[in-house]
């Protein structure tokens, strides 16, 4: 059911990407409700303290996920988002370069942090966000996304030692 409404959109954001449309699923008060509780469920008894969403659609699942998951929810966000003070860490996408920031104040040391977004395409934004929260002195428990492109191997910049669950795989 959730594979059939995720939409395939050729050269999109630039020649030569296929992109992972997820708003059919989004629109599905169901397939969405069942999207979360599937991204959840490896995490529940987990102690999780923190679901950091990597924007912007790792906000979408990363907020729900942690209200269900009875955590707070903290935004990794692009350069220049976040009030000051912030750290932040350069990573390269699949289509060119990018920065991540967290807000200093946003994470405890030791408090355990499960990072979400929606797709794992080279890995590049999952492993900054990753190192964002270490940074902080935070305990990164794994990570979850809803969709993982598997031909782009970015599983392999993810830590073997962490969890990584991804929901769908394409």
């Amino acid at each position: 059911m959730l594979f059939e409404l995720v939409r395939d959109v050729p050269d999109f954001p630039r020649s030569g990407i296929l992109f992972k449309d997820i708003t059919p699923l989004l629109a599905d008060a169901d397939a969405f409700g069942a999207c979360i509780d599937a991204l959840c469920e490896p995490w529940r008894g987990h102690g999780i303290g923190a679901v950091c969403g990597i924007e912007s659609r790792g906000f979408i699942f990363g907020a729900a996920m942690a209200r269900a998951l009875g955590a707070g929810f903290v935004p990794l966000r692009k350069a220049g988002k976040l009030p000051p003070p912030v750290v932040g860490v350069d990573y390269g996408l699949e289509y060119g370069l990018d920065r991540l920031e967290i807000g200093t104040e946003a994470l405890s040391p030791g408090q355990r942090v499960l990072i979400v977004d929606d797709v794992l395409a080279t890995g590049g934004t999952l492993e900054a966000g990753r190192r964002l929260v270490e940074r902080l002195g935070a305990e990164v428990v794994g990570a979850s996304v809803a969709i993982e492109l598997g031909a782009l191997n970015g599983r392999a910049r993810w830590p073997a030692s962490l969890p990584l669950r991804a929901l769908m795989a394409f």
